[in-house]
């Protein structure tokens, strides 16, 4: 039985109001200080306290808990429960001033990132503490996506945003949220950004949007010493969000990658320091279907690793791999007649599909929802 996760005080607040039974809950990264008088007379017996702040009145409320302190000196919360946003990450930074990327909560993670030699550490609190994080990231991802169709975009992050594949792959995003999808990308430059700024845009009539990648044109590709990052917090502006509902799409970027910020428009990111978590599961949860924009050896990585959970059904089902671009995918990067051989006698053969149009790839993924909805799909 899943235990009971509390990982606001307003929540809290709400349990206790109905008397509710706490045994065995988690607290997740609450400061309970405040909260004596409130808990006194509630069921707390066998509970799990993460990252908790109490004074020693508090916890003697609890009976046998288990207790996972805090972790000091570090930029990011370990036991965080809730997926970030573009305004939390990249909070503070000012347009016209490219260092002050450095003290938003992005910078300054990567930077301890960085600093603690990637990955390989071997200061073995901040190697726990990273792997905290993720996990706590990848919970709070799991009730994210409940109830939602994910369709993956993957494609090259050096795609220039003056590409006219970067606007192509922008409408994609929009038509995939009006027709009820959850767009996800790997949340950084490129056609991951062309995936969320179509998105956002996804309420807004196309001469917006072609506005909007003019602006963006004027940096056109990711470089630190150009204003990169200023135009896109320039269309954020200028530009705001009609409604996040309609306008939804989910980042799941890597401080690995760190150097190259998280996409401005997604609404919700899911920031991992593990690259191979955050890969592996950004394609596992695409269960809608991925659509595959042009990209080098990045995203033909991501090809095969996609192609191996359907060719095995990893996750109990083969969803659709769409192609969007003839030319690159059978000549420039000939990878469709190879997975078009892997697939032969396989149930994913049926929906592996290579188009030009827009419109192709989404009736194709629309004919997967219907077989899903009818109970038909492999």
């Amino acid at each position: 039985m899943r235990r009971l996760e509390i990982e606001t005080l307003e929540e809290l607040d709400q349990l206790l109001a109905s008397n509710a039974d706490l045994t065995g809950a988690v607290f997740q990264s609450l400061d309970l200080t405040g909260h004596g008088p409130a808990l006194r007379g509630a069921k707390l017996h066998h509970n799990v306290l993460l990252g908790c702040t109490t004074s020693p009145e508090v916890l003697a409320l609890f009976e046998d808990p288990i207790i996972f302190p805090q972790l000091p000196a570090l930029p990011f919360d370990p036991f965080r429960g809730a997926l970030y946003s573009p305004d939390e990450l990249l909070g503070g930074y000012e347009i016209g001033n490219g260092p002050s990327y450095g003290s938003t909560v992005d910078g300054r993670c990567y930077r301890h990132f960085v600093d603690n030699d990637h990955a390989g550490s071997e200061e073995v609190m901040v190697t726990l503490a990273r792997r905290l994080h993720d996990h706590g990231i990848s919970d709070a991802l799991q009730e994210f996506l409940r109830g939602r169709k994910v369709v993956a975009i993957m494609g090259g992050h050096s795609l220039g945003r003056d590409d006219p594949m970067y606007l192509e792959v922008a409408r994609l995003a929009g038509d995939l949220v009006r027709a009820g999808f959850l767009p996800t990308s790997g949340g950084g430059p490129g056609a991951m950004e062309a995936t969320h700024l179509g998105a956002w845009f996804a309420e807004r009539p196309d001469d917006e949007l072609r506005d909007a990648v003019g602006i963006l044109a004027t940096a056109p590709k990711y470089d630190p010493r150009d204003p990169w990052l200023d135009t896109a917090f320039t269309v954020a502006e200028r530009y705001p969000l009609p409604s996040i509902d309609g306008s939804r799409s989910l980042g799941i970027p890597t401080w690995h990658y760190g150097h190259e910020p998280p996409a401005r428009f997604a609404t919700d990111i899911a920031k991992y320091f593990a690259n191979s978590v955050r890969e592996e599961g950004l394609l596992a949860i695409a269960h809608h279907g991925v659509v595959f924009a042009p990209g080098s050896a990045g995203t033909i990585q991501e090809i095969f690793q996609d192609a191996a959970q359907n060719h095995y059904e990893s996750f109990g089902m083969a969803s659709p791999m769409v192609f969007l671009g003839e030319e690159y995918w059978t000549v420039r990067k000939p990878v469709y007649p190879l997975l078009k051989l892997l697939a032969e006698g396989r149930p994913y053969a049926r929906w592996l599909s290579i188009t030009d149009s827009r419109g192709t790839v989404m009736d194709r993924l629309r004919a997967f929802d219907a077989t899903l909805a009818r109970g038909e799909a492999p």
